[in-house]
């Protein structure tokens, strides 16, 4: 029986080590990153940008709990929450080493010096959030595998080094059946194809045609038909991280330094004390997940639970804001007057995908229920 209560029984505090890095991570935005001088994003759909990546490596502070001997850092989850909190928070250009994954001494080396673009290839046109029936297909090939399929809503697609890409290889029970490999996104056969966004912005999700990709044994990850398997538990981990609650805080920053009187207001003051209980009891929850994980254990119900309430929180203070701002949102493609104004017309825009990304509330629900049954 797992239950959210001993979750929480852990200490969510931070310790003296860990506010010393929050610290030194502060100092390294406001030197690098001085506010006012960059275009901020909303979490984990922030802008591209290699060279803040490299800082970044530099720094140690990416692929922070890889292996040392794979390039890494062996920190701690916790560690890693701190910086990633911190990152989203300003707003950060963390785009470009957003997704990685591990594959040997050659390549988790690069991910940590911020040198390599993933995107994940999960979804496909008649398999969004059933990925059990994916169709995309692994066939072998002497000694390598053939793959072909269309995968969609492909995230930094364009951008990307190499595809996660879960694949059929097999003709068993469905999530036996599954495979996952890195694809080379400059293979022959690999087609990308930019979707045109609400505000028709194509520079995020395209759709990825692979058309007969060779792909060699070295690039399978771990075995062959552990695709679902590998595929559940990356998701019960990444779930319940800052990004799945925290991509609309700069919202609400901005509202208070460029509409005060507003956010003085009665209702403004209501609302502000709200968002600020609901963002911390989320933060203490995600805190206490990422200790769980660092004592050994795997709290994909807590996970679940998190991005569920986090992700919905996420929509809820847009809603919330608009609301209070009692007027309708122009999202035209004529230039905002205000960083306020900016990110409210993108959060507007992004917000209906906070809750699809990384599993549907219905799917979390699900989850959880099993969990803590």
């Amino acid at each position: 029986m797992v239950s959210l209560p001993s979750m929480v029984t852990s200490p969510p505090s931070l310790t003296a080590p860990e506010l010393e890095l929050r610290k030194q991570v502060r100092a390294f935005l406001a030197e690098t990153l001085p506010w006012g001088t960059f275009e901020p994003g909303l979490g984990m759909g922030a802008e591209v940008n290699p060279k803040f990546s490299a800082a970044l490596a530099e720094r140690g502070w990416i692929g922070m709990a890889v292996p040392a001997r794979y390039g890494g850092h062996d920190a701690t989850a916790v560690d890693r929450f701190v910086v990633v909190e911190e990152l989203l928070r300003w707003g950060a250009p963390v785009g470009h080493h957003w997704v990685a994954e591990e594959q040997k001494q050659w390549l988790l080396p690069r991910i940590c010096r911020g040198e390599l673009c993933f995107c994940i290839g999960m979804s496909e046109p008649d398999a969004g959030s059933d990925l059990a029936s994916v169709r995309t297909r692994g066939v072998r090939d002497g000694d390598g595998w053939r793959v072909s399929g269309v995968k969609v809503w492909t995230s930094n697609a364009m951008r990307a080094d190499f595809m996660i890409a879960l694949c059929r290889t097999g003709d068993g029970e469905r999530h036996a059946g599954l495979s996952r490999f890195l694809i080379d996104m400059h293979s022959p056969g690999v087609t990308v194809k930019p979707i045109p966004f609400l505000n028709g912005s194509t520079d995020h999700f395209a759709e990825v045609v692979l058309d007969g990709v060779l792909v060699s044994d070295e690039m399978v990850i771990g075995e062959i038909g552990q695709g679902w398997a590998q595929n559940a538990d990356e998701l019960a981990f990444e779930r319940s991280g800052p990004d799945r609650w925290i991509s609309t805080f700069l919202l609400v920053q901005e509202f208070i330094r460029e509409r005060p009187d507003l956010a003085a207001s009665p209702d403004g003051s209501r609302l502000i004390g709200e968002l600020a209980a609901q963002y911390w009891v989320l933060r203490r929850l995600s805190l206490a997940v990422a200790r769980a994980i660092d004592a050994g254990g795997t709290p994909a119900a807590e996970a679940a639970l998190i991005k569920e309430m986090g992700t919905r929180f996420e929509q809820d203070v847009v809603s919330a804001l608009r609301e209070l701002l009692d007027r309708e949102l122009v999202c035209g493609l004529e230039p905002a007057p205000s960083l306020f104004e900016r990110l409210l017309r993108r959060a507007a825009l992004d917000a209906p995908s906070f809750t699809i990304r990384g599993g549907t509330t219905e799917v979390l629900r699900s989850v959880a229920a099993k969990g803590l049954s």
